[in-house]
């Protein structure tokens, strides 16, 4: 994995946990996520024109990611009802990985080798360390836990049929901006349905912050795409995944949750995971 390509990844991961974390402070889940991805369409639709038109090979990837992204929004919003934001992102973040390991080793036969896969084992260590720190002596949220390991899946599902996709696109550029405007489009759809003529009066309030959660959105999968045109699936996929270390900083110093020791000493084996990881790189 290239520095660039590296770069481009943890940037990913820094914006996709803020807008996540947006998302998370709208109360209205509803709401926020109407918002986010109303402005991916406009986004898309503002890009579109000014890239080439992605490929007749990658249309029907692009239709089933549409189709998996929509489970996964679906999925997340009820994760971030019912869970805290500072487990609910990590379990739905740090299950991916290695499903996306699996899946790009079976379909793409992408096998990492040695050291790849001791980072990425590493790093899901690492997550799932973060994840599961503070439910010692507590009962599960077993609800909140099911809907993000069940968001987790649909995130390794659209990271492989994207990066199939795109490079069947011959343009990330393109590839991004109609997945945005295919996948942006039934949430608001139903929202505008559900609240009638009271939309954009429970739009108004939060309108600033969720469009921008709908640009960090963009550019956080944007730049994920662009990746995948340049590097393996599983290990982009991994390191995206430091994602998860900004959303618990997020969680304690917006959100008030404890970070705490155990999670500090979890992100420290995630760093040797992404070390191996950009060592088979």
């Amino acid at each position: 994995m290239t520095p660039a390509v590296t770069a481009a990844v943890l940037l990913a991961a820094v914006t996709h946990a803020s807008w996540n974390a947006i998302a998370h402070k709208i109360t209205d889940k509803l709401v926020g996520f109407t918002l986010i991805l109303a402005g991916g369409v406009l986004i898309g639709l503002v890009m579109a024109p000014f890239a080439a038109f992605p490929a007749a090979a990658a249309w029907p990837y692009l239709i089933v990611s549409a189709g998996i992204h929509l489970a996964y929004v679906v999925l997340l919003m009820t994760s971030f009802r019912l869970g805290d934001f500072g487990q609910a992102y990590p379990i739905a973040r740090g299950s991916a990985p290695l499903v996306t390991a699996v899946l790009a080793a079976v379909f793409i036969h992408e096998v990492p080798d040695a050291w790849g896969a001791a980072g990425i084992a590493l790093s899901c260590a690492g997550l799932t360390g973060v994840a599961l720190w503070g439910l010692r002596g507590k009962r599960p949220p077993w609800a909140a836990i099911g809907a993000a390991l069940a968001t987790g899946l649909t995130i390794a599902s659209y990271t492989v049929v994207d990066g199939l996709g795109v490079r069947a696109s011959g343009s990330p550029v393109g590839y991004t901006a109609w997945l945005m405007v295919l996948q942006g489009v039934a949430v608001p759809a139903y929202a505008v349905y559900r609240w009638r003529g009271g939309t954009a009066a429970a739009l108004r309030p939060f309108a600033a912050v969720g469009l921008l959660g709908a640009l960090l959105s963009v550019l956080a999968y944007g730049l994920v795409l662009w990746a995948q045109t340049r590097a393996a699936l599983a290990p982009i996929a991994a390191l995206r995944e430091s994602s998860i270390i900004v959303g618990a900083a997020i969680g304690a110093v917006f959100f008030k949750e404890r970070f705490g020791a155990p999670r500090i000493a979890a992100a420290g084996l995630l760093v040797v995971g992404i070390g191996l990881m950009l060592h088979a790189g």
